[in-house]
């Protein structure tokens, strides 16, 4: 059985080894991961805190926060206030 919460903010995998959860750790060793993924110029994706990283020097290709956004048309207010706060 496998368990992911896909955070606004951040995310995280769980999984049942016999009857015990465990929360499975990143490549940076971390229990949690960053809901930010970048595109980088060369095509390349970055997910988590690399992606976090970069933001500041490439904001145009780095999304964060995307999931206050499914579901909604490009007309909702609520998307038309978030325009003026994130940078894609």
């Amino acid at each position: 059985v496998i368990g992911i919460d896909l955070g606004t903010t951040n995310s995280c995998v769980a999984i049942l080894e016999g009857k015990n959860p465990r929360v499975l750790e990143n490549a940076e060793g971390l229990r949690t991961t960053p809901s930010v993924v970048a595109f980088q110029d060369d095509g390349s994706l970055l997910v988590g805190t690399p992606a976090k990283r970069q933001g500041v020097t490439n904001p145009l290709n780095t999304f964060t926060a995307t999931k206050r956004l499914i579901g909604r048309s490009f007309e909702d207010p609520e998307t038309d206030h978030n325009k003026s706060l994130v940078s894609y």
